[in-house]
């Protein structure tokens, strides 16, 4: 079932906030929430594609969001989007594995250049209280450029937030699997055979992906807002599933009997994902429904450490959608039912 967390937002009353990449499924999703359950002065929508801008503006009924049109590969675009603003949520990002990899230096300039332009614009202008960069589980043990690139925004998020302790700004990160019936992921591509009648085509039958809901992300990159110290880093506790069971719920779901074609991994795509590795869940804070997993705060001398390392690594796992909970189909079906996209289809 979905699950939404509660939590008082009379503390952000009159606040101004801004969303990168805003005009995304995740952007959309929290500016909804922002507009509902927050008494914001202003929510700033930055992107670049001044089309899915005006389709936005055009569905929203409300004064006080404003579109900044801007590329995050553009200091000049950022600073001046980021002037006033309170809470800062960093989407914007290059996400889809099979282009990353055939136009990686794509990847760079977005993911990890433009990441350096928002933090650099932030510290300039100096006024923000919080600013949260949304990752992925790819970026942990990565194998291709989009995970690589996701990656290294990760750490100069973290040598930034240890450059500037000074800063008001408190800068801190969020990570996160597949997100259910989000633009580009599995489950529209799935619902969109079976609606046209259809082969399902899966990747791999046994390849194990983390769950979860619109709102579950946006629960995690607020929860990081209001919670968050200095280059913490947070993960939700999520369950997985196999691609082929995925599939098959669906297939119940709309009661259509298409066959599965299995068409092989596609590149850059692992069996299975991790969203905690086992260095970091050996520092990890478990607070719950998350993990808090703090930042190395070790400088440059490690003649301190060459006698007193770490405790022994043997004892601990990576955190992986094959050792989270594994739903069945039974569970699935009631999950994905439950999904706003899937319920407008079978309404």
């Amino acid at each position: 079932m979905l699950t939404i967390t509660t939590m008082d937002t009379k503390q952000f009353s009159n606040s101004v906030f801004l969303i990168t990449g805003g005009t995304g499924s995740f952007g959309s999703t929290l500016l909804n929430r922002l507009v509902n359950d927050y008494d914001a002065s202003e929510i700033r929508i930055f992107s670049r594609d001044e089309k899915k801008q005006d389709d936005l503006r055009n569905s929203i009924n409300t004064s006080n969001v404003s579109f900044y049109l801007g590329d995050v590969r553009s200091f000049d675009s950022l600073y001046d989007a980021v002037k006033g603003v309170d809470y800062i949520f960093h989407a914007a990002a290059l996400k889809q594995v099979p282009s990353c990899e055939f136009f990686p230096s794509q990847a760079v300039q977005t993911n990890i250049l433009g990441t350096e332009n928002l933090l650099r614009a932030v510290s300039a202008v100096g006024v923000a209280k919080s600013m949260v960069l949304l990752s992925t589980d790819k970026a942990v043990y990565p194998i291709n450029a989009m995970g690589l690139s996701k990656a290294m925004a990760e750490k100069i998020l973290i040598a930034h937030s240890r450059h500037h302790q000074s800063d008001r700004t408190i800068f801190n990160s969020t990570r996160y699997g597949n997100v259910m019936a989000s633009r580009g992921s599995v489950i529209p591509l799935f619902t969109s055979q079976i609606l046209n009648g259809q082969p399902l085509t899966i990747t791999d039958p046994k390849m194990t992906r983390f769950l979860m809901s619109l709102d579950d992300s946006v629960d995690l990159v607020l929860h990081a807002m209001a919670n968050g110290g200095q280059g913490d880093l947070f993960v939700q506790k999520s369950p997985a599933a196999t691609v082929e069971h995925i599939a098959n719920a669906l297939k119940i779901i709309f009661d259509k009997n298409v066959p599965l074609k299995v068409i092989g991994t596609r590149h850059g795509e692992k069996l299975y994902e991790t969203l905690v590795s086992r260095e970091e869940m050996a520092k990890s804070v478990d607070i719950g429904r998350y993990y808090r997993i703090p930042p190395d705060t070790r400088d440059l001398n490690y003649s301190s450490y060459f006698s007193d390392g770490s405790s022994s690594l043997d004892p601990i796992s990576d955190y992986t959608s094959h050792n989270t909970t594994r739903l069945g189909i039974d569970s699935l079906v009631d999950l994905l039912s439950s999904l706003p996209f899937i319920r407008s289809l079978i309404s």
